[in-house]
């Protein structure tokens, strides 16, 4: 049985941008259907959607048929769960509110087995390792992981140098709706001074021979990412699709209006 390879960390050091799409709905079926769709990356969301280890794990095994590439975002860059999140076969991380070189270096750490790092050897119980089933996986399995850290605050954007200094960091994720909180321009990230930071924070990563990388659901904005050196774009999110192709069915047959017709029930009330 042969190592998994890691296709998104080759095309991220290939220089060759990756289109992705988010998973919120903490659904193994409504991953393993998105799966199929031809984008390069997906991601499962243990940050702001339900999920647990036991769900990402499904929704890994149903996108292992496919040639797409799972990542997976944790709730916060704590190192047991980092491990078990290995374990189950993640290759990819993506890291939530990192804000010093510091972080970043115990992040490091927590994705690498010695001497490189701190991360727990218990490959006999880990999907990763198939069960041991892979000759060398701990060999391997260290030039296989792809850390991305999200950096969303004024405090992480001063620190970006350093950040992206840090070896076995491969990319850094700018999170618009955080980054625009952090401004003082909550709910716009589309302001043109939080615009300007993540232009120059791409920029600055791509300089620094890193992949930077944005969730953009306009396609106008994703498309400006991208030209501006973007490597890794998440362009949706899955609940938002079902949430926007459901309301635009429904506008077909029963368009919005706020005053209720006569003889119509009201909505407070309900149909």
């Amino acid at each position: 049985m042969k190592m998994p390879r890691n296709t998104f960390a080759a095309a991220l050091r290939a220089g060759r941008p990756q289109i992705g799409l988010w998973l919120g709905l903490a659904s193994s079926y409504s991953a393993e259907l998105l799966a199929g769709c031809g984008y390069d990356w997906l991601l499962i969301d243990g940050e702001h959607a339900p999920n647990t280890v036991p769900s990402m794990l499904t929704q890994l095994q149903a996108l292992a048929a496919y040639p797409v590439q799972p990542i997976i975002r944790p709730v916060q860059g704590e190192t047991a769960l980092i491990k078990q999140l290995l374990d189950i076969g993640a290759q990819t991380l993506l890291v939530p509110m990192v804000d010093s070189a510091e972080q970043a270096r115990a992040l490091v750490a927590a994705t690498r087995y010695p001497p490189q790092g701190i991360r727990g050897v218990g490959a006999a119980l880990a999907r990763a390792s198939r069960w041991n089933q892979i000759p060398g996986y701990l060999q391997q399995a260290n030039e296989e992981v792809c850390l991305l850290v999200q950096v969303e605050t004024v405090s992480g954007l001063a620190q970006l140098d350093a950040i992206t200094a840090v070896d076995g960091v491969d990319g850094v994720f700018f999170g618009p709706a955080d980054l625009s909180a952090s401004m003082g321009h909550l709910g716009q990230p589309g302001h043109p001074e939080v615009q300007r930071a993540l232009i120059d924070g791409i920029a600055r990563v791509r300089a620094a021979g890193k992949a930077p990388g944005i969730l953009a659901t306009d396609p106008l904005m994703a498309r400006q990412y991208l030209a501006a050196g973007a490597l890794f774009v998440a362009v949706g999110l899955d609940t938002a699709l079902l949430q926007r192709g459901a309301t635009e069915l429904r506008r077909q047959f029963k368009p919005d209006d706020s005053a209720p017709t006569e003889g119509a029930a009201s909505p407070r009330g309900g149909y």
